[in-house]
């Protein structure tokens, strides 16, 4: 579990010393980029507290839901469609649903714990 909150502390602290503007033209590609990196953040630390977290699941999901969001974005903008919403919608709900799940998995221990 402690290894994705790592790379996520990490992440934002570089982005605090080291900032740097993204041009216009490719902020809707990072943003879906970024929302699907954080889903497979929040994926791998419930995976890490039910005990199956498998680090090449994690590496290929992370980069691999990267990529398709931001070509997803960049396929819609070629059309004039905005199909980015389909990945925002997708890794959203997911993201939501891993949350909720780390949540769940907290409070039963902390349950279990005090009985």
């Amino acid at each position: 579990m402690i290894l994705p909150l790592i790379g996520l502390a990490l992440g934002i602290l570089l982005g605090f010393f080291f900032p740097f503007n993204v041009p216009v033209v490719y902020s809707a590609y990072l943003s879906v980029a970024i929302l699907a990196a954080l889903d497979s953040v929040f994926g791998g630390i419930r995976a890490s507290l039910e005990n199956s977290f498998d680090s090449d699941i994690f590496i290929t999901g992370f980069f691999g839901n990267a990529i398709l969001a931001a070509s997803l974005a960049y396929i819609g903008d070629r059309l004039g469609v905005p199909i980015y919403l389909a990945a925002v919608v997708a890794f959203g709900t997911r993201l939501f649903q891993n949350f909720a799940g780390i949540r769940r998995h907290l409070f039963n221990i902390r349950r279990e714990s005090t009985k």
